[in-house]
């Protein structure tokens, strides 16, 4: 019955996003209705030995979030379509190019190799944290990137703008080769590296500014 499905959603040429986000959805729903209709019995019962919770409540961007995990989902996975926080990117998917770094308790880490279990109880930050919730106003790395133009196709600038808060927080007054060692965990597909780290630096003198 699946395949059949699968094979009706491609004849009708659903782009793979929406595919990708359909698929993990209903997961949801046969997981969500199976903690609903358990018997009382059941939810009393003590867990397994070694099994995992599913439903799950995660601190992202300084909210509580209660979301459906699988045991060995990523955190991007999580992040992207369960939350929809999309400046979250899936790149290489195996901690080679950075494009889902997010901050973990404000340290950078690859969002592709954590599974969201690993995170619970502690802070995420996403891009889509970083400005003001009140006011709108940017986050002065994302303002520094702004006034450089360090990104050509911009695919790589979450991952790399979140490395640059995340060395900033150690290192809040970087020389331009510190900053390139701080940055070479993403990788750029453009090779536009001198525009990213003339961004980096900007971002420097703007957080010290702030």
């Amino acid at each position: 019955m699946a395949e059949v499905e699968v094979i009706r959603v491609f004849e009708r040429n659903v782009p793979r996003r929406s595919f990708i986000k359909g698929v993990i959805a209903a997961g949801a729903s046969v997981s969500s209705a199976g903690y609903l209709f358990r018997s009382p019995g059941l939810l009393a019962a003590t867990s397994l030995q070694g099994s995992t919770e599913r439903l799950v409540t995660l601190r992202v961007n300084g909210q509580q979030r209660r979301v459906d995990v699988l045991p060995q989902e990523t955190l991007a996975m999580t992040l992207r379509y369960k939350l929809g926080l999309t400046g979250t990117k899936l790149g290489c998917d195996r901690a080679e190019c950075g494009a889902c770094t997010v901050l973990i308790d404000n340290v950078t880490h690859y969002g592709c190799s954590m599974f969201t279990h690993q995170v619970r109880g502690r802070e995420v930050t996403t891009i889509e944290g970083l400005e003001d919730a009140d006011t709108g106003a940017l986050h002065p790395v994302q303002q520094a990137v702004l006034e450089e133009g360090g990104f050509q196709c911009a695919f790589c600038a979450p991952g790399f703008i979140m490395s640059m808060v995340g060395m900033l927080e150690t290192n809040p007054n970087p020389t331009r080769e510190e900053a390139a060692h701080a940055l070479s965990g993403n990788l750029c597909r453009c090779g536009d590296y001198q525009k990213i780290l003339n961004s980096a630096m900007r971002a420097a003198e703007r957080a010290r500014m702030a």
